[in-house]
């Protein structure tokens, strides 16, 4: 095999200078806090349709990152993955397999290969419900890799606001380092904003020192307004992180949701000084996408969201698909996909 030993640097599709090597350390910034509710940092909010998707139309047109430059983009992606299951036959020892590739998430080959075999390269988190949440704990052990649990009646978030309360606190109890809760989706669609505001502030003290990342459901809010609002509302209400979807719905992330959600939080950080994270999920599968949303990321709100602690990718079988495309950078060849064992 031709294994090349160069580590490659991560540039941006147009060449500029490195923006970090893939075993960065996060950058530090103070956690967002509940502000006070205030209607007008949202109210007056408009998306521009036609302007919107122009924008995200000259992703694929004119950005393009190659050899070196892409292998050091997906590197850097693995570290922002949410590696998940959530589904309905989920066992213990699915969860501990898939713990077990967020620990080794590339071959020993590649790795030694990419220069990148003593950098501890792991997933950004793994994320499962409530219910796998000790296992996970357990099978990450002196790991390093947090332990993200979806709660609050996820997907539908349609349980009682005790019990969801409740099942935050559980999730913490067991572990769990970051919750990822679902907003309750009428609140948005009757434009009960207040409503919403008092849901995700209950839901962040509920949390603790668990960072939480909010669920707005894109696919099923109707408007691109509604989208902007919600995350305003969020960010406001305490969101360490706005995600798009729960992976259940019809549509789930899309570039032009992305792009309405990031220029909020770049507003948000506008207003209070604050950065919070982004975290695209479902439909998120290729290599292709997630280059894609890393270089939204870049242009749209700078070097800092691309690293985990503010960019996290939900995902299934994202990481299989990095992997293939990294052996090829290596080898000059294509394997089967199902070489690339999930966990």
């Amino acid at each position: 095999m031709n294994m090349t030993r160069k580590t490659p640097s991560l540039r941006s599709a147009q060449g500029e200078a490195d923006v970090a090597q893939p075993d960065s350390a996060p950058t530090g910034h103070p956690r967002n806090s509940v502000q006070a509710y205030d209607a007008a940092a949202f109210e007056h909010l408009r998306i521009n349709l036609s302007a919107a998707e122009k924008r995200v139309a000259t992703l694929k047109g004119r950005r393009s990152v190659k050899k070196d430059a892409q292998a050091a983009w997906l590197l850097k992606a693995i570290t922002c993955i949410d590696l998940t299951t959530l589904s309905g036959d989920d066992t213990p020892q699915r969860v501990r397999r898939l713990c077990a590739k967020a620990a080794n998430p590339l071959r020993a080959d590649l790795l030694e290969a990419l220069g990148m075999q003593d950098r501890g390269l792991t997933t950004g988190a793994v994320c499962v419900y409530h219910r796998f949440v000790k296992t996970a704990v357990d099978a990450l052990e002196g790991k390093g890799i947090p332990v993200a649990a979806v709660s609050t009646g996820f997907p539908a978030g349609l349980n009682p606001h005790a019990l969801k309360l409740k099942e935050i606190e559980a999730s913490v109890r067991d572990g769990a380092a970051e919750i990822d809760i679902v907003i309750t989706r009428e609140h948005v669609l009757t434009g009960n904003w207040e409503a919403l505001y008092r849901e995700m502030r209950d839901f962040r003290q509920a949390c603790g020192e668990a960072h939480v990342k909010a669920i707005l459901a894109t696919g099923e809010l109707k408007t691109l307004r509604n989208v902007a609002k919600a995350s305003m509302v969020c960010m406001m209400a305490g969101a360490d992180f706005i995600k798009t979807s729960t992976g259940k719905e019809s549509v789930n992330a899309t570039p032009l949701v992305s792009l309405v959600m990031l220029r909020m939080i770049r507003q948000y950080q506008e207003m209070t000084g604050i950065k919070v994270g982004y975290k695209p999920a479902g439909g998120v599968a290729t290599a292709k996408d997630v280059l894609e949303y890393q270089v939204l990321m870049k242009e749209e709100l700078g070097h800092d969201w691309l690293q985990p602690d503010l960019f996290r990718v939900g995902a299934s079988s994202l990481l299989a698909d990095i992997e293939r495309q990294l052996e090829h950078h290596v080898t000059g060849r294509y394997s089967a996909f199902n070489r690339h064992a999930i966990g």
